[in-house]
């Protein structure tokens, strides 16, 4: 992501901007379930764009009781290897979405007691994954664009380099609309020229934006946010291809 960044910002000599992958698309890596003490169990999860989320998960009416308190250790760590597996063979390569459907009946009698109480955790896990992450974003080729002559005014770059550098959540919105979806459905490239953008900073700028996709589902946007003079046909194709870049090499890490 921050290559491809970097890339079209010094091809285009405009700011680059690449929304992250967002997490409810996001699939399994890894699972473990590892101990942390006799009565708590820490549920990590990894996905395929390498973040990592865990919960602290209460294991005390499942511990197995025994005189001996290091075996005890032993055999709950031995049990929660056998979970992991087993987790990791049903869900790895699955969306964060899917998760919970786990069919826990495959689980061996065993291991059953488990079931409840990992079906619980992998849904507060998964409910705190689904969270908008609205603020994940690559930026590059700011010092490349204030050359340009539009830049000149100290006022007008400070209110831009205040929102792209603090107030990405404000830039977000206008930088992912999901194709299929949001105010301009019908349109996989969406264009904001001048005053067509909505946030002071930006009325002296055009932003081209297009979204990127896991297999089929918008998970991103590439954005390039330059002068309203901009070359828009060549615009237009740089953005395009650094998407559809984007979405070939997220499709084929499934």
């Amino acid at each position: 992501m921050r290559g491809a960044a970097q890339l079209l910002s010094n091809l285009s000599g405009y700011i680059t901007l690449i929304t992250l992958p967002q997490t409810q698309t996001a699939r399994v890596r890894h699972l473990q379930l590892v101990q942390v003490d006799p009565k708590r169990v820490m549920l990590v999860v990894v996905t395929d764009d390498y973040e990592t989320r865990s919960t602290l998960m209460d294991l005390s009416p499942l511990a197995v009781e025994t005189a001996d308190a290091v075996a005890e250790v032993e055999i709950i760590d031995r049990e929660l290897q056998i979970l992991s597996n087993f987790l990791n063979d049903r869900l790895r390569g699955r969306s964060i979405a899917e998760m919970m459907e786990l069919d826990w009946s495959e689980l061996d009698r065993e291991f059953s007691r488990y079931a409840d109480s990992i079906a619980a955790w992998l849904k507060s896990l998964t409910d705190r994954m689904q969270e908008p992450t609205s603020s994940r974003m690559m930026v590059s080729g700011i010092a490349e664009v204030l050359r340009q002559p539009e830049f000149t005014e100290l006022n007008q770059v400070q209110t831009l380099l205040a929102l792209l550098e603090k107030e990405q959540d404000r830039l977000w919105p206008l930088m992912f609309v999901p194709y299929g979806g949001g105010s301009q459905p019908d349109k996989r490239v969406n264009i904001r020229i001048g005053a067509e953008n909505p946030l002071e900073p930006m009325r002296a700028c055009t932003l081209i934006s297009a979204t990127y996709q896991r297999d089929t589902v918008p998970v991103g946007s590439v954005g390039m946010l330059g002068p309203t003079r901009m070359v828009y046909e060549d615009a237009i194709a740089l953005v395009e291809a650094t998407a559809d870049y984007l979405s070939e090499t997220l499709s084929q890490t499934n």
